[in-house]
């Protein structure tokens, strides 16, 4: 008999983690995956300050390797399983100006960061997924790792570029476990993060905050539909790659960026 296949976006009864879920795209993603049924627990380094959440919550920095092992045992011991893994925890924390600017520890930090928090966490989680045969996993990576601007985002750039490799590795080995695992390319997004961003980079260069967009998206070739993304709008991706209706999806780089890539 043949299996019976659900194309449906209803997440009704799955457990999802969300890292880094408290801002930005984080919450965004928590917020939506909530919203198709699922129940949510999102973690951040510091309780959210929005007290009316409905996420559950835990605190764990994930580049602390003790801290990690005791949030994989408290996802087990509370919830005995897990569906739906989002590694969105990540960001720029290293310094512009090219390869002389950056230090080892630079380097290593935004390693840590962007790439081996997020290995730390597969390796504790997906020992789960893998009992139950099933699970979805989805990395949040950059449209900068395949776009590296030198003088702005080097280190950044090349950790994603590590992430996305190790995505598709990873999608490879744990398929036949009835695994999937996503990449997704976010560009210009408007998060606090960025906005930090381009408000640092107008301070640094001398020029308005309002030439700041145009002159960073300009590096990257611009942007054909001309603004940032609302963080909705990469979470309402990410809600359909976790659901049924992606099932045959895997293994796969999703740019989301306004037609900023140059090339099909």
């Amino acid at each position: 008999m043949e299996n019976q296949l659900s194309f449906s976006t209803d997440l009704r009864g799955k457990i999802a983690l969300v890292t880094g879920g408290t801002k930005g795209i984080g919450k965004a993603i928590a917020d939506q995956l909530a919203q198709a049924g699922a129940q949510v627990i999102v973690t951040a380094r510091n309780r959210p300050a929005d007290s009316d959440s409905t996420h559950s919550f835990i605190a764990v920095d994930l580049t602390q390797a003790d801290q990690v092992t005791q949030l994989a045992q408290q996802v087990q011991d509370t919830y005995g399983r897990i569906d739906i893994l989002i590694d969105n925890v990540g960001g720029l924390t290293t310094p512009g100006g090219g390869f002389q600017a950056l230090s080892d520890q630079d380097w290593e930090q935004e390693l840590q960061f962007n790439l081996l928090a997020t290995i730390r966490l597969d390796r504790a989680l997906l020992p789960l997924m893998q009992n139950q045969k099933s699970g979805v996993v989805i990395h949040i990576s950059t449209g900068a790792a395949k776009q590296p601007l030198w003088n702005l985002n080097l280190a950044y750039s090349v950790s994603k570029a590590a992430l996305n490799c190790y995505s598709k590795a990873l999608a490879n080995e744990v398929a036949s476990q009835g695994i999937r695992v996503v990449a997704v390319s976010p560009g210009a997004v408007k998060t606090p993060l960025m906005e930090q961003f381009l408000e640092d980079f107008a301070r640094n260069e001398g020029i308005p905050l309002e030439d700041a967009f145009t002159t960073v998206m300009g590096k990257m070739s611009g942007v054909p539909l001309g603004r940032m993304a609302e963080p909705e709008e990469i979470a309402s991706l990410v809600r359909f790659l976790a659901s049924p209706a992606a099932s045959y999806i895997t293994g796969v780089n999703y740019s989301i960026d306004g037609g900023a890539y140059p090339i099909a």
